[in-house]
């Protein structure tokens, strides 16, 4: 019998320096920590979209790692430092899901390391 929960942790994706999983999946549903435009070498600070690129990257690199398609993503949070790089984001959030999940944007405070921009996701099978 499978396992109902797991924790993913995924080769190649960076390791946050907090005490967090890449994701968790429980039955059906995948659960994607936030991710940041983070590399091998740290974090890259770049234009709202860039630093988006980088996230969804990620997001949908662990997804795969769990076993669901970018198609599976159901729910996406994007958190911005600055609201008014949403249309910036838009534009790409566009090009990368043919039927956008449902979504939840909102201006942080602060975002760790001084970022633009962060994502997190909930992927699900049917």
């Amino acid at each position: 019998m499978a396992k109902r929960r797991y924790i993913v942790d995924v080769p190649g994706v960076p390791k946050s320096p907090s005490p967090i999983s890449n994701a968790v999946v429980v039955g059906k549903t995948c659960h994607i920590s936030g991710q940041l435009a983070v590399y091998d070498d740290g974090y890259r600070r770049g234009s709202a979209r860039e630093e988006a690129a980088r996230a969804f990257e990620l997001v949908f690199a662990i997804a795969r790692e769990a076993g669901f398609a970018s198609d599976e993503i159901v729910y996406v949070d994007i958190a911005f430092a600055d609201l008014d790089d949403l249309p910036e984001v838009n534009a790409l959030y566009a090009e990368l899901f043919a039927h956008p999940p449902a979504r939840t944007i909102y201006e942080a405070a602060r975002l760790p390391f001084d970022a633009r921009v962060k994502v997190q996701a909930i992927a699900m099978k049917d």
